[in-house]
């Protein structure tokens, strides 16, 4: 069965090597939107985002008149906009556990994933390497108790954590199959999705080939 294409005319600034733009690529193609992507190199930002942006920042989404600027609320705004399929519970608790578990995602491994990507061979680096590799191990167990992350459907949450297991080997985090089987389990079945690979970068897909 063939991807249902929405018609619209966003345009997403991404920047190609970024985890919060490629969580945003997956929700746009997971959804089948038709979007230009604009790949930029932060360093060299074109004219017209800081015209479009006030922080000059990627990603930026621009639906119209809409101009998004901070990863989440695009996601969320995507979700609303083309509801199909959800990816956010329709139920109030479960859609505030999904908030939340984002939200404990960018406190406990967007940083240290942050940091290790700036600042690869930094003593502090070292540390942030060897306290995302224990976190994700501890978290190992959750990962097998259901098809998705502590969701029986595909969720705006594993659109957050597949970009950062997606980039381990660039991270230098190796996980073992006997703590971290589930989770290995769960990168393949993500990994495979049509979704993700369509979600990839060039400079992505050089991580993993």
């Amino acid at each position: 069965m063939g991807v249902v294409t929405k018609r619209s005319s966003m345009t997403f600034f991404s920047d190609p090597a970024s985890h919060y733009s490629h969580r945003v690529r997956i929700v746009l193609a997971e959804k089948g939107v038709t979007v230009d992507v604009v790949n930029v190199d932060p360093d060299n930002p074109p004219g017209e985002l800081a015209d479009l942006n006030p922080y000059n920042a990627l990603p930026t989404l621009v639906d119209r008149d809409l101009v998004l600027y901070e990863p989440n609320i695009m996601m969320e705004y995507l979700d609303e906009r083309f509801p199909h399929p959800p990816l956010l519970p329709v139920y109030p608790v479960a859609r505030a556990n999904s908030r939340l578990m984002i939200h404990r995602i960018q406190k406990d491994w967007c940083g240290l994933v942050d940091q290790i990507l700036s600042q690869p061979n930094a003593k502090a680096s070292e540390v942030a390497r060897k306290e995302l590799r224990e976190s994700l191990l501890a978290t190992a167990p959750l990962f097998g108790e259901m098809p998705f992350f502590l969701s029986e459907e595909f969720t705006i949450v594993d659109c957050c954590i597949a970009p950062i297991l997606w980039r381990l080997p660039s991270l230098g985090i190796e996980l073992n199959d006997k703590q971290g089987k589930p989770l290995l389990k769960y990168m393949e079945n993500m990994f495979a999705r049509e979704g993700f690979k369509a979600s990839l970068s060039d400079l992505e897909e050089d991580i993993r080939n």
